[in-house]
């Protein structure tokens, strides 16, 4: 009879605990697509540096934006900068294509960034597209920065403890 009520107050603690433990937080995503000219190993390898660029400088920009609004707010403000910074990289390599970067809403099919997964559907996404954009791109997430800095709070593995599972086992023993 003792172990039917421990039973009981097991699932009805569960059932209540349930109300209280925290959500996965419902995050308004800003992606980045960067679109290489086309798949060839130079446009494809230019695409990466572009990338690695924008990365290692949007860094500080992005770590600790409280929104995507402020997200938004910075890529448009840094849009100018960014249109140089790959462009120079483009000349430096060589191509004479162009660099166009916008902010919009697309559709994207379901990704898998980590251990966060997009589900399919429409996004705002800071578009980079170099030359004709016909190539395979590199995408990412700006907001939250999931790209853009090393422990953000959705990668770390968060470890609960409870008072009651731990009494239960104790009972059990």
């Amino acid at each position: 009879m003792k172990k039917v009520i421990a039973i009981i107050l097991l699932v009805l603690s569960l059932c209540a605990l349930g109300l209280f433990l925290p959500q996965e937080p419902d995050y308004d995503y800003l992606r980045i697509h960067i679109r290489a000219n086309s798949n060839s190993a130079v446009d494809q390898n230019v695409k990466y540096e572009i990338k690695d660029d924008f990365v290692e400088f949007l860094t500080p920009y992005l770590c600790n934006v409280p929104t995507k609004q402020d997200a938004i707010n910075t890529i448009n403000s840094l849009k100018g900068e960014l249109t140089t910074r790959a462009k120079q990289i483009l000349k430096n390599k060589g191509f004479k294509y162009s660099v166009n970067i916008k902010i919009c809403e697309e559709y994207f099919p379901t990704r898998t960034y980590s251990n966060v997964t997009l589900s399919s559907g429409y996004y705002s996404a800071v578009i980079v597209e170099l030359g004709s954009a016909e190539g395979d791109n590199w995408w990412c997430v700006m907001y939250p920065p999931l790209c853009f800095v090393n422990n953000f709070e959705m990668g770390t593995q968060i470890k609960y403890k409870s008072k009651i599972v731990e009494w239960f086992k104790a009972l059990f023993n």
